[in-house]
């Protein structure tokens, strides 16, 4: 391996941990402040801190479903990390390899409560529009995705489509 991709290696790892640790300690704070007491208000008719068991997934969808996601998040991690693993050594994948990070970090922060509580902790509430409360881990897997429609719309070309199937599929690119 060379040395270059070992360290992009270890810089994705230790950026993978400090967001499931931001994660899991704000989860932590929210069980130690939020748990059995009324809401917090940060920005009055905006934003409030508000304690919720969460069975389900993103917006409560799919309620008591746990064993479910414990099956489906362990194989859906493995695949982004053998994509992250099998992508080309080349500047225009750093932004796939950064979006990566932060989609197994979400789905490894809310994974960790699902084995621990059998439900996820969520306590960030937007009231301005009544949005269903999420965490931290919900916001890595939202910008996450948000960034990868960008990149699928906006940056990335056929070329790099073709470059990155091919290592998702473990063959080389052919070349024309």
């Amino acid at each position: 391996m060379k040395r270059s991709l070992a360290k992009k290696y270890i810089l994705a790892l230790i950026g993978f941990a400090i967001l499931v640790f931001l994660d899991q300690w704000t989860k932590q704070l929210a069980v130690s402040h939020l748990m059995d007491q009324g809401n917090i208000i940060l920005i009055p008719g905006i934003l409030q801190l508000h304690y919720l068991e969460n069975t389900g997934a993103a917006f409560s969808i799919m309620e008591n479903k746990t064993i479910f996601f414990c099956i489906i998040t362990p194989i859906l991690c493995a695949l982004m990390i053998c994509l992250f693993i099998k992508l080309p050594d080349k500047k225009e994948y750093g932004s796939l390899r950064l979006i990566l990070v932060f989609l197994l970090a979400g789905a490894i922060g809310n994974f960790i409560d699902r084995i621990s509580y059998h439900y996820v902790i969520d306590f960030i509430y937007f009231s301005l529009i009544n949005f269903p409360v999420f965490n931290v881990a919900d916001i890595y897997v939202t910008c996450g995705v948000i960034c990868l429609f960008f990149l699928i719309l906006f940056v990335y070309s056929d070329k790099e489509f073709d470059e990155i199937s091919a290592a998702a599929l473990g063959r080389k690119k052919e070349r024309k």
